[in-house]
């Protein structure tokens, strides 16, 4: 069954989930976020069946979340570079990996928690923040539709 396309949807969350919503495209952009960028890599990592991944990093690059470029060591393989688009997404993945370390393991489990590359400490937990600055609760917000500025 062929799943239905959400790219008209009024709802951001709809139209983000129609192009990075299903779990393979997150792990590959966590993947490349982490320096990865050829396939063989992505596929080693992840241990995606090839077809599968060959599906996702089209879609990925048919979505400007990648760009394919010739290889930067020369060789005649080819790289999948994030664009602007795909590097800002990472916020959606810290947001993902901090609510799933508070949510998902036992208090004395092993877990990855994302650092800061200079100081090696983690980062601050994300928040919700209006215009002024105000910290918001969940209870505190609401989705309104309206046309771009």
């Amino acid at each position: 069954m062929k799943r239905k396309s959400l790219e008209d949807s009024v709802c951001s969350v709809a139209r983000t989930l129609d192009v990075i919503g299903d779990w393979w495209s997150l792990l590959i952009v966590r993947d490349a976020l982490n320096g990865m960028s050829r396939f063989g890599e992505f596929q080693r990592n992840l241990g995606i069946a090839k077809n599968m991944l060959t599906v996702r990093l089209k879609q990925l690059v048919d979505n400007g979340i990648f760009e394919l470029r010739p290889a930067s060591d020369g060789s005649a393989w080819s790289e999948y570079v994030l664009t602007e688009k795909g590097r800002a997404l990472q916020t959606v993945l810290a947001a993902l990996s901090q609510w799933g370390c508070e949510n998902l393991y036992a208090k004395d489990e092993t877990r990855s928690v994302l650092v800061d590359s200079q100081q090696h400490r983690p980062i601050r937990k994300l928040t919700l923040q209006a215009e002024d600055g105000r910290e918001l609760q969940p209870g505190e917000i609401v989705t309104r539709a309206r046309h771009a500025s």
